[in-house]
């Protein structure tokens, strides 16, 4: 094109397409995920195919091949979607102007909600399933970093406010992790509806229980230790 002539309009509007391009793509592609979550979590990860992940979004298998290799790298996808979504949530949480016993009531709130969430997977102790999650295993403990950070900064903050006994509250990280494993045995629902609970019931409770256990004592004062605890937590 020689210099001082105008760009032809397909070249004024190149950035548009690729622009619009790129936009349908991620779309499809975000369709796809959400389309497979729901299916895993009704039928679970062993139970449905790729065909059915197709029918579901209204897209032919070639489209989902396009997008994703096999089942599996579709399920990684779903993995880090849910992660990412899972810390936003609490990072909000904790980031906001709320006192620090409301954040950290949210935030195990949404923790525990998650967890059961995944707990209701039909096929959690499948051979297939079991590789499904040592395949999201670096996805999940990324997560659970970035989670666990987060909880320190809600119990650093309750902690420096008199909100929280920092000694109970050290406690509650370890103590979490134990519940997450409880969280993921596919047996966990029927257990607790044998003694009358639903697995609402249960967590309701076991927020309570453990926003109670971190409050300070009624006039206690703050010793040495205490005081120390709130650079260490």
């Amino acid at each position: 094109m020689a210099h001082g002539q105008p760009m032809p309009v397909a070249g004024l509007l190149l950035p548009y397409r690729k622009r619009y391009i790129t936009a349908m793509v991620s779309k499809t592609r975000d369709r796809l995920i959400e389309v497979a979550r729901q299916l895993f979590a009704r039928k679970g990860v062993e139970n449905t195919t790729m065909a059915d992940i197709a029918t579901a979004s209204e897209k032919g298998r070639r489209t989902i091949y396009t997008y994703f290799k096999n089942k599996r790298e579709i399920h990684q996808a779903v993995i880090e979607r849910e992660s990412e979504q899972l810390v936003a949530r609490e990072r909000r949480i904790q980031q906001s102007s709320a006192p620090a016993a409301e954040k950290l009531d949210s935030f195990l709130r949404v923790r525990f909600g998650s967890m059961l969430q995944t707990g209701r997977q039909p096929e959690a102790l499948s051979l297939r399933n079991l590789l499904d999650w040592k395949l999201g295993g670096k996805t999940r403990r990324l997560a659970a970093r970035k989670e666990m950070e987060i909880l320190r900064l809600i119990i650093r903050e309750g902690v420096k406010k008199g909100e929280f006994d920092p000694v109970q509250a050290e406690r509650l990280e370890p103590l979490l992790v134990f519940l997450a494993h409880a969280f993921f045995n596919p047996m966990l629902r029927e257990n607790l509806e044998v003694l009358g609970y639903s697995g609402e019931l249960a967590t309701e409770q076991m927020v309570s229980f453990l926003m109670e256990a971190v409050k300070p004592a009624p006039g206690q004062p703050a010793t040495d230790r205490q005081q120390l605890n709130t650079t260490q937590i």
